[in-house]
């Protein structure tokens, strides 16, 4: 009798998880297809951080996924080598381009930019944009860019098999040491998240670096810093931020189990369609398969599924609600000077529609924006511009709480309070 109990037990247990598996294969199979079907509707420059996730998914749409492939090394080329012409600084996108050819298993040493009538290959310029970040950290003890951005560029140099400089390097172990991954008054996950594959990628490459020791405690402290970024709920940092953090301390050898409530969070997240910005799912994506951007390392782009079909869609007609909700708006200055006002918007519109409404009542309230990889952001609000040059930004939160997404996607539901301060970071 306890035998037949024993068995009936496991049995149960094989058909529960073979059903929570199912689950879990259709859910990631959603995901893999709103991706895809966002290749369709995207603005602006094509992403390359949304085709290095597709590449990094177990089941394809080759046709798509390659005539994405040609946009990247068309338009965003194009871009690139116009930023790269008016010596603007393009570290991050430089990075995420190289990882998006290396993972469609192009050669690099084919893809040139021309700069002053001069070509050189995309990674001879990655490496020297570089080399412009470590001198600025050298002098003004930040780089250039954000130390995201230079994270990237380590991590994509040593993943398509360059040598690391150990001068850069142990920039990046240093910033580890000293703390310096801020974004405003926080420490940002998603730089310590990039920091580790980086710094992971350069230990498994063998590259010589100044101190082995110090490397070792950087991912020490950096593994740290993400488990201690652990929500209740299984977040790590912020919902937009766990997929990063889980593709990092699989990188840095977490086991799968030791990640399930951040796996489970995501998921979660997931059918709560907390991912609909595509940015947000191709940073999620590649957790969920259980890879990271160390995974391009080893691909093949052999024997690849090729069946990921999208299925004709009726276009979602979203009414207009008739509920209306108060928001006031307050704008603070780089002087700290602010200015108050107020509208009444439909219940479910984003922050940008509700910016516009604002801005259509001609109460001296004006914005202008820009895109980004995540989508529009603010750039100029009331005649005052916040650059990235001078290191600012315009700092959103609503009801005291800084805002996790951005102006297009974050959704007035109740009467609320917005903040717009030019913030240096």
């Amino acid at each position: 009798m306890l035998s037949f109990v024993l068995i009936t037990a496991l049995a149960a247990y094989a058909s529960s998880q073979a059903c929570e598996t199912e689950t879990h294969s259709e859910l990631l199979l959603s995901l893999n297809k709103n991706l895809l079907r966002s290749l369709e509707s995207q603005e602006g420059l094509p992403n390359p951080s949304v085709h290095l996730a597709l590449r990094l998914s177990n089941s394809h749409n080759l046709a798509k996924e390659s005539t994405y492939l040609n946009k990247l090394k068309n338009d965003l080329h194009n871009d690139i080598q116009s930023s790269l012409s008016n010596n603007q600084p393009v570290t991050g996108l430089l990075a995420l381009y190289s990882l998006a050819l290396k993972s469609s298993c192009y050669d690099l040493n084919m893809i040139t930019l021309t700069v002053g009538e001069k070509s050189q290959t995309l990674l001879t310029h990655l490496k020297k944009q570089m080399d412009l970040e470590k001198e600025h950290i050298a002098f003004s003890h930040r780089p250039l860019t954000n130390y995201y951005q230079y994270s990237l560029g380590v991590l994509a140099l040593c993943v398509s098999g360059i040598r690391v400089n150990n001068h850069v390097s142990n920039k990046l172990i240093k910033a580890v040491e000293h703390q310096q991954f801020k974004h405003g008054d926080a420490e940002s996950v998603d730089t310590y998240a990039i920091a580790g594959m980086a710094v992971q990628c350069v230990k498994d490459s063998g590259t010589q670096v100044k101190n082995a020791a110090e490397l070792d405690t950087a991912l020490n402290t950096i593994k740290q810093k993400l488990l201690d970024s652990h929500r209740a709920d299984g977040h790590i940092g912020n919902e937009f931020s766990t997929g990063l953090a889980v593709q990092a301390l699989l990188a840095m050898g977490s086991d799968v189990s030791d990640c399930a409530a951040s796996m489970e969070a995501m998921r979660t997240a997931a059918r709560n369609n907390v991912y609909h910005n595509p940015m947000a799912i191709s940073q999620t994506l590649p957790a969920l398969y259980k890879k990271s951007y160390l995974s391009v390392k080893s691909k093949d782009c052999l024997n690849e599924n090729d069946t990921l079909v999208l299925e004709p869609t009726d276009p979602v007609v979203f009414p207009v609600s008739q509920t209306k909700v108060p928001v006031t708006v307050e704008v603070v200055t780089f002087s700290g000077a602010t200015a108050d006002y107020s509208v009444d918007v439909p219940k479910g519109s984003s922050l940008l529609e509700a910016l516009e409404l604002l801005k259509g009542k001609d109460v001296g309230f004006t914005f202008e924006k820009e895109l980004s990889l995540w989508g529009p952001f603010l750039s100029v609000v009331n005649g005052e511009r916040a650059r990235q040059s001078d290191r600012r930004y315009w700092h959103l939160s609503s009801d005291g709480t800084a805002l996790s997404q951005g102006v297009g996607d974050f959704k007035i539901e109740a009467s609320q309070k917005i903040i717009i301060k030019n913030t240096g970071y």
